[in-house]
């Protein structure tokens, strides 16, 4: 007969925090939500590392490139879906990396001879303000002027005009030299109340733009998520199909991270699919594998070479991998053991390899919960497609305005490699739903009261830290009476239209 696991398969839903003391440095604004997302050696720092614990899933229905600006911007991270062709990802992450990065290589530029006409096609295509004239048309041509939407009004000026006849000529530019410093080109910037500053070699070639916006932007979102370049960092997901052609693009394209999508993790495809990006690529691209619920799952991917390994099956909100195949794991429970696991291999070894846990999240402490568990940070999907950064469709459905929502797993991703066991390429059973969430706005102000809750809750538990959370935390298991009496019970509540 089969193993059999005597332990109980738990969800966060039974378990609740217990406080601890609550001194004097435990208030919100002194906690940190600083977690690793790749593998370090004992007394080295990750090379790469979340500000907020947060990752975007890696589904059509929440990961496109809006959704990598917003999150990189707060701290997190998004993984571009790669349900998609590889042409189409791999421009969703140029468009992440190319959002904001300081120095800015101009992707709209014109010749003196175009027209106004070809200005206003450009400005269309690209969504770009400020175009670089340069004698050739190129980036990288020699600056002649640079043309704003100051500098003409489509009402009034014909379309046939020349753009020599009203661009900004070179003779009234401020410019900045190449080699000048970020801080150096923002100080220019702000002493000639300029929105704009061009950078130009001894040449006279156009090199970069800095903006005006990417300053204020960044003092608005101080955990943004950026590289050494100042460009945010963005991850994607790849399969164990097309990894040989999809990784290059991807990394072409400036991906930070990788992720192998898959509902099972613990199979030889991802095993010869990390394998073989750590020997093509030196060890150097950082690839993340998944998902697994127990200590073996969790050993093999880490012995295979994953950065990060992520935790959890059939615990998504729009997942029925367990009413389909029966295979799964509460997640609380999956999250336990595999931490237990993952320090284990730390003291053995020296490496520590980051858990991602994937599904199971219901309600805001839940995230404090599995991090206190021994999870790094977070994978959400649900959380996410709320937004308005999500790329779905906003709907009004019975008088309230909802997000579509779909798993990778349904008809209408067809995301086949995502569940692939070998064989035909087809979906061959739906493992995801299409479905509804109710929509909530911008990221921004939904993750801030998030974020908001997290730090109350871990003062509360008397920590200021994710790694003194784990050490220091104490939780509970809790029956279904008191989960009764956590919430409102005994009262007549007040009807809002009352």
């Amino acid at each position: 007969m089969a193993k059999i696991s005597t332990e109980v398969s738990r969800t966060f839903s039974e378990y609740l925090l217990i406080p601890g003391l609550t001194d004097k440095t435990c208030f919100p604004q002194n906690v940190s939500l600083k977690a690793p997302l790749v593998s370090f050696k004992k007394g080295e720092e990750p090379s790469l590392e979340l500000n907020i614990p947060f990752v975007s899933a890696i589904m059509q229905s929440v990961s496109g490139s809006e959704m990598g600006i917003a999150l990189a911007r707060n701290g997190g991270l998004s993984f571009i879906f790669g349900s998609q062709s590889i042409v189409d990802q791999s421009e969703m992450v140029r468009k992440v990396k190319k959002f904001k990065a300081g120095f800015v290589v101009s992707d709209s530029n014109l010749t003196p001879e175009h027209t106004l006409a070809d200005v206003i096609d450009l400005k269309n295509q690209t969504g770009h303000a400020t175009i670089g004239v340069t004698e050739d048309g190129s980036s990288n041509g020699k600056l002649l002027g640079i043309v704003t939407g100051r500098d003409y009004r489509p009402s009034r000026d014909p379309l046939d005009k020349k753009i020599k006849e009203f661009m900004t000529p070179f003779s009234k530019l401020v410019y900045g030299k190449l080699g000048i410093t970020l801080n150096e080109a923002n100080d220019i910037i702000w002493d000639n109340k300029l929105n704009s500053l061009p950078i130009i070699d001894e040449n006279q070639k156009l090199h970069f733009f800095v903006f005006r916006k990417d300053y204020e932007s960044h003092k608005e979102h101080p955990n943004e998520l950026s590289d050494a370049n100042k460009k945010l960092i963005v991850g994607a997901g790849i399969n164990s199909r097309d990894y040989k052609d999809r990784v290059p693009a991807l990394i072409e394209a400036g991906a930070d991270v990788l992720c192998i999508d898959s509902s099972d993790g613990y199979s030889e495809w991802q095993k010869d699919t990390l394998q073989w990006i750590k020997k093509e690529y030196n060890g150097e691209v950082k690839v993340g594998a998944g998902n697994v619920v127990d200590k073996e799952g969790f050993l093999y991917l880490a012995k295979a070479g994953a950065d990060f390994i992520k935790v959890g099956i059939g615990g998504g909100s729009i997942c029925i991998t367990r009413e389909q195949k029966g295979i799964g794991r509460g997640q609380a429970t999956s999250i336990i053991d595999v931490a237990a696991a993952r320090d284990e291999y730390f003291e053995q070894t020296g490496t520590y390899i980051p858990i991602c846990s994937d599904g199971g999240i219901v309600q805001d402490y839940h995230m404090v919960l599995a991090l206190a568990m021994g999870a790094d940070f977070l994978m959400m999907g649900r959380y996410f497609a709320r937004f308005d950064e999500s790329p779905t469709r906003k709907l009004m459905i019975n008088n309230r305005y909802v997000k579509e929502y779909w798993g990778e797993g349904s008809n209408r991703a067809r995301n086949w490699q995502r569940y692939d066991m070998g064989g035909s390429e087809n979906l061959k059973f739906e493992e995801g739903v299409d479905s509804y969430v109710p929509y909530a706005g911008k990221l921004k102000d939904n993750l801030d009261i998030t974020l908001g809750k997290m730090r109350s809750t871990m003062c509360s538990c008397g920590v200021t830290s994710i790694k003194q959370l784990k050490e220091e935390g104490k939780i509970t298991i809790v029956s279904a009476t008191s989960i009764v009496e956590g919430g409102a019970h005994d009262v007549i509540l007040k009807d809002a239209n009352m």
